[in-house]
């Protein structure tokens, strides 16, 4: 397995049980590959560097995993149907980390 990181934000106005089932969701989708979740940080709000979907601000989150590289596929798809999910990004993290 890889490692990856996985950043993502949600509009600020979101409340905690939406936030909660974001996060369930992802954290499903990661386990169902037989992939394990390292750590999860919440960043908080944070500034936009510009507006996107007429937001200026985000509620970002961290979450660092180990998986099959074959199921990031599934885990981008999940994030691109999810409305809550404003932006999202997938890394790979080098192998000493």
């Amino acid at each position: 397995m890889k490692a990856y990181e996985l950043l993502f934000f949600v509009a600020p106005t979101l409340d905690e049980e939406a936030r909660a089932n974001v996060m369930n969701r992802i954290e499903n989708t990661i386990t169902a590959g037989e992939g394990t979740i390292d750590s999860a940080e919440d960043w908080g709000k944070r500034k936009l560097a510009y507006e996107i979907n007429k937001l200026t601000e985000g509620d970002y989150i961290l979450i660092n995993f180990h998986a099959n590289p074959d199921h990031i596929a599934e885990l981008d798809r999940v994030l691109r149907i999810n409305d809550s999910v404003q932006r999202h990004m997938i890394v790979c993290r080098p192998e000493g980390e």
